[in-house]
């Protein structure tokens, strides 16, 4: 309904010049509210919209406006990103930013630090450095509690390589495995979050999750979100605890642990702080879980700027066609990925199979709204 209104309104003005203009603003508005509320509740329609051929999308009048000044949309994308943080220069895309996973010893933080990688990720648990001394944050994750490298080195030798390597700049995913662990790091993290220019993200998994997970204790969200809040410039990535492996074929995020997210979020006045949020979803898990996850996202994305991070272990059982129609249906600018190489391949997310590898990005709510904004500034400034 909402292409066939658009398309009736788009041949009314063709020849109508400022009248035309005023009239696409409209439609672009109504495009892009459908597709950041109601569109996204319909993982068919938004990804039926994101995979069309060139020939059919040719009679979308919002493909045919972004066709006609591709280059200069794109230079506004880039700069909008940019301001953002660096590395969201690669933001059209957001699978294309790497990973390096678990980075707990200072050999693997060395490693990641002469690569080309883009985001360290790493874990956090309360425990002994060379297993000596008394219990403070260091990087490892259970069960081991020993490790060569504390939290505090870990930040500081991460700034001193950012201050040093303008424009190379790495970001950093803390994972914290406890509440304890998380309170007892709030001292580091106010002395190192205010000097970064760089993403941060503060990781934890706060809701129990799918599989009848029992194993891992989740992290108290209240307290979490409590000293989250001090770091306003910080994406906090908020996940559930999960199950899963080669042998396993059904399980989702239900309807009930989604509900259970958003309203943590809600009683915890997220909303109220604009701050970007990132959902960790294990991959073999999330592609049975389409529909809930744009719900999800839905809710939430009309106060946080919100995202998907799809995770996966090396042995996890994953339906590859399913995930990446949910990817392509969140659009390549809603999605990280941190996955095995190997899933990274079957998943052949550069080339989509349907010829519109950059339609699929740029028809995001995103963009729309991006698109709107752009033309709203111009007809102010006439």
């Amino acid at each position: 309904m909402i292409i066939c209104s658009m398309n009736m309104a788009i041949k009314s003005t063709n020849a109508q010049g400022s009248q035309s203009l005023a009239l696409l603003i409209c439609i672009l508005a109504n495009f892009a509210v459908n597709i950041n509320g109601a569109a996204l509740n319909d993982s068919v329609f938004y990804y039926e919209l994101a995979t069309l051929q060139p020939s059919e999308a040719t009679n979308l009048p919002i493909y045919i406006v972004l066709q006609q000044d591709q280059e200069e949309h794109a230079k506004i994308v880039d700069m909008v990103r940019y301001d953002k943080g660096k590395l969201n220069a690669k933001a059209t895309n957001l699978t294309a930013i790497s990973w390096a996973h678990a980075v707990n010893s200072q050999q693997l933080l060395g490693e990641s630090l002469s690569s080309d990688i883009d985001m360290i990720e790493a874990d956090i648990v309360l425990g002994k450095l060379n297993g000596e001394g008394p219990d403070l944050p260091v990087m490892a994750h259970p069960p081991a509690k020993v490790s060569d490298l504390t939290l505090e080195d870990f930040l500081q030798q991460i700034k001193v390589y950012n201050e040093e390597n303008e424009g190379a700049e790495k970001g950093v995913k803390l994972d914290f495995k406890s509440i304890e662990v998380f309170e007892g790091s709030l001292g580091i993290l106010d002395e190192t979050i205010p000097k970064m220019t760089y993403p941060i993200w503060i990781n934890a998994d706060i809701i129990s999750g799918p599989v009848k997970q029992i194993s891992s204790v989740p992290v108290d969200p209240a307290r979490f979100f409590a000293g989250c809040m001090r770091y306003k410039q910080a994406v906090l990535s908020i996940g559930w605890t999960t199950k899963w492996g080669a042998n396993y074929r059904e399980g989702e995020y239900t309807e009930e642990q989604c509900d259970a997210m958003l309203q943590v979020i809600n009683d915890n006045n997220v909303t109220s702080t604009g701050q970007p949020i990132t959902f960790p979803v294990r991959a073999g898990i999330a592609a049975n879980s389409a529909t809930q996850l744009h719900d999800l996202v839905a809710a939430v994305n009309g106060t946080n700027e919100c995202t998907l991070t799809i995770w996966s272990s090396a042995n996890d059982y994953v339906d590859v066609a399913q995930l990446r129609k949910l990817i392509f249906g969140f659009g390549l600018d809603r999605v990280y990925l941190d996955v095995p190489e190997e899933l990274s391949s079957q998943l052949d997310l550069g080339n989509t199979g349907h010829g519109a590898s950059t339609f699929n990005s740029l028809v995001s709510f995103s963009f729309v709204s991006l698109c709107f904004w752009a033309v709203s500034s111009w007809l102010k400034s006439v």
